[in-house]
């Protein structure tokens, strides 16, 4: 899906810049075509400065978004989910980063999250990259307790893993 929607906008880098930002950050386009977090209006300069680009090339990648009727199913229902990654270390949590080998194979959320619950720690948040919209499929793991280094150890030697993190 991320390729067709980049596809739409082939002709302009800059359109692909303001794109690829309003999916990465979950920002959702109105029916008045202002770049919206929730009910919040963003900026079309601030969103035109974080991608690189003059706020006319945010202008009209948002009347593109409007003008187009998948494309304005998708930008208007995107949202932002919360995530604890960055206040883990502010909230004595532990985060685990685990970057896999291929995001398509199934069970990788549940080999990771099962091995974790097995051993009794609570987990607070599972987030992932959606393959889609990423070159690099990762997928993280907030907990209230410090990982073991056996299990750390059991993580790194499932057959998708290619490498992980502790924060």
């Amino acid at each position: 899906m991320f390729d067709e929607i980049m596809e739409k906008f082939a002709d302009s880098p800059g359109q692909q810049a303001v794109i690829r930002l309003l999916l990465e950050r979950g920002f959702s386009v109105n029916e008045d075509g202002r770049v919206v977090s929730g009910g919040i209006e963003i900026p079309n300069t601030g969103i035109a400065r974080e991608a690189g680009v003059d706020r006319r090339v945010v202008n009209a990648t948002t009347d593109a978004i409007l003008d187009d009727d998948e494309l304005r199913r998708i930008f208007r229902n995107i949202s932002a989910v919360p995530s604890l990654l960055d206040l883990a270390p502010v909230l004595d949590l532990t985060a685990i980063t685990v970057h896999v080998r291929d995001a398509d194979e199934s069970g990788i959320v549940a080999a990771v999250t099962g091995a974790i619950a097995d051993r009794g720690i609570p987990i607070r948040q599972v987030l992932t990259e959606d393959p889609e919209f990423t070159d690099e499929a990762v997928l993280y793991v907030i907990t209230d307790e410090e990982l073991p280094g056996d299990l750390v150890n059991e993580i790194t030697r499932m057959a998708f893993v290619r490498t992980i993190e502790l924060a």
